[in-house]
């Protein structure tokens, strides 16, 4: 007697055979299919060779229970039993190789951009919003590659994979050691695309989450919400705040280790302190966390999702970005912090961290030279990309690598496009002060800028305005180290010396720059004041221990109390144990504050003997 099957039964098993004739036809492609039926008796329900050969793929249902009740019998499982070892281990093979797998090597349905199943079912999402039309020029361009997201891939290009490995072993044995006295077991940490999460981690709280807002222009906005538990611990944090109390800020992360506001003053104290590796870790922290709270919907690494720095809740994400790229170039990843550029530049289009007055210096040095004059041709904005001074500069070397590799490959080189020595005196034209504060900061000391600067075009060149002014400012910091290379350095000397020509010909060629460099920037305020121009330096200012210890005294118990003949402190004097006087009293602090680290109970009379040897 046949069974009958209902509608949803019989649209899985014909979905099931149409995938693996499309499979089959795509290329030799063998899957075995596991289906579990009611009151089937076998349990495994595998597709033997004999089907695999029967010419019509697509059954009928009455077919298809057949051939299912025929596997099911006792003489096809005496048969399974009789198959010979290579055969078992053969299906056991191909049962344990994934399907994703499978499908990812044919490029059916999965893409290598989507390597989180997060970003899968954002994908899905987005796809049910609407997919409206968005700026065919700036989406492509700011898209970002994972697999150059994180410093850690860039380094085993350069370095190794052994050399990395055994680097990260070293540094890893102490924090094996220190968690043995510590927490138990190991946490099953989320997979990120941003950080790699250290096992000594404390689990996600889930004090963060993310909501979607609306889309707009093909743009979706989000932004963070606080949950109970982060509101609480940002009231605490700007009660510490208030009173510049690095010990209550501290004291936070014991209970909630990932309040992102606690995190970043630790890392800032710490990157003061020269403890540069403790600070990236604090950031990389961050970013954990933030991402952890990312909503389904999120899919930044496509550049259609909006942030708005506007809102308060989101502005820690671009600071928390802007320090991780800044920690990546000090570690000469700078492919990857080209990527965490565009990401911050694809967050917010009002780029309210100035990334795209650095975007230009590491794509330089990343080597991306084709993408960067891809990026300033199609990159819409409120002027023109070549009228800012980084990259009217940058687009010349850019132009002028090209024009190396072109001639080092013999092929021919486009004659559109304007050569390197036309844009290098375009951008000295148009920008005369960089070039002055270039030769003092770099600095070049060749006699022959000396005999440059004294012509009156560049010797008396000004900006004009307060925010060119301070983007030229910009400039020289971040890429002054860029000049010195000699190959660029003859590029600059010989363009100069061509505009001076120039201008001793025609002297109202410096008039009609000039009108054009006062059209392009005409306020008199400076309109990027929120720009620090130490955030885009390279050298981190120092500052000893002893200018931090007072930070790590509360504000309300420092003030010393008369008593009698002496002074004393109301916070009390204990002497340090022996062991850790000499260290870091910020860092010890904040190791003291971790539950796995014990420097042991302190010796009462030992500390009693100091007192009266000093007391003597």
């Amino acid at each position: 007697m046949l069974k009958i099957i209902d509608n949803y039964e019989y649209c899985i098993i014909m979905r099931i055979f149409n995938i693996r004739s499309v499979l089959e036809e795509a290329g030799s492609l063998h899957l075995e299919v596991f289906l579990e039926v009611d009151e089937l008796e076998d349990a495994d329900g595998t597709l033997t060779k004999d089907d695999e050969q029967e010419p019509s793929l697509v059954k009928s249902s009455v077919e298809v229970l057949q051939s299912f009740n025929h596997k099911s019998s006792r003489k096809n499982k005496k048969k399974k039993k009789k198959r010979s070892k290579e055969d078992q281990t053969s299906t056991a093979e191909k049962a344990k190789e994934p399907l994703d797998l499978t499908l990812e090597t044919l490029s059916i349905c999965r893409n290598p951009s989507f390597n989180q199943s997060g970003f899968m079912k954002a994908k899905t999402q987005n796809a049910k919003i609407g997919e409206n039309a968005v700026k065919q020029c700036t989406l492509p361009l700011l898209m970002v590659d994972p697999k150059f997201l994180r410093a850690e891939n860039e380094l085993r290009r350069i370095f190794g994979s052994k050399v990395v490995n055994s680097f990260e072993n070293s540094n890893n044995g102490g924090s094996l050691r220190q968690m043995r006295g510590g927490r138990r077991g190991s946490v099953n940490h989320r997979k990120t695309i941003l950080v790699s999460p250290s096992a000594h981690w404390p689990r996600w709280d889930g004090s963060l989450s993310m909501e979607f807002l609306e889309t707009k222009d093909g743009q979706h906005f989000f932004k963070y919400v606080h949950l109970s538990s982060y509101i609480q611990a940002q009231k605490a944090f700007e009660a510490a705040k208030a009173t510049h109390d690095l010990n209550g800020i501290a004291s936070i992360l014991i209970y909630h280790p990932y309040h992102i506001e606690s995190l970043l003053t630790i890392a800032e104290v710490l990157k003061f302190s020269g403890e540069h590796q403790s600070s990236a870790d604090a950031i990389a922290k961050c970013l954990y966390a933030l991402e952890c709270a990312w909503n389904p919907l999120f899919n930044p690494l496509q550049g259609n999702c909006q942030l708005k720095y506007s809102l308060e809740t989101n502005r820690p994400l671009f600071s928390v970005l802007f320090v991780h790229m800044q920690n990546m170039d000090r570690r000469g990843c700078h492919r990857s912090a080209l990527e965490v550029c565009k990401l911050l530049l694809s967050l917010d289009s009002d780029d309210p961290m100035g990334a795209m007055f650095c975007i230009d210096y590491f794509a330089l040095r990343a080597q991306e030279y084709a993408w960067l004059e891809k990026f300033s041709e199609a990159y819409q904005s409120g002027n023109s990309l070549w009228l800012f001074p980084n990259f009217s500069y940058s687009l010349a070397i850019c132009r002028f690598y090209l024009e190396y590799e072109v001639s080092s490959k013999n092929t021919l080189l486009e004659t559109e496009k304007a050569t390197s020595t036309d844009l290098m005196k375009q951008a000295l034209l148009l920008h005369p002060l960089v070039l002055k504060k270039l030769v003092a900061k770099a600095p070049l000391k060749d006699p022959a800028w000396t005999k440059i600067l004294k012509h009156s075009f560049f010797g008396s060149a000004h900006a004009g305005s307060p925010s060119l002014d301070h983007l030229i400012n910009i400039y020289v910091e971040r890429n002054y180290i860029i000049w010195r290379f000699p190959d660029l350095q003859k590029l600059l000397r010989d363009a100069a010396r061509l505009v001076i020509e120039t201008l001793d010909s025609n002297g109202s060629d410096a008039k009609d720059w000039a009108c054009v460099r006062k059209e392009a920037f005409p306020s008199e305020k400076n309109e990027y004041s929120h720009l620090l121009v130490s955030d885009f330096s390279d050298t981190v200012a120092t500052m000893p221990p002893e200018d931090l210890r007072h930070l790590m005294i509360d504000p309300r118990m420092a003030e010393p109390v008369q008593n009698g003949d002496g002074i004393i402190n109301i916070g009390g004097a204990a002497h340090a144990p022996r062991e850790v006087m000499n260290r870091n009293p910020l860092v010890v602090f904040l190791e003291s504050m971790l539950p796995w680290i014990d420097y042991g109970a302190a010796n009462v009379d030992e500390l009693d003997d100091h007192d009266r040897d000093d007391e003597n």
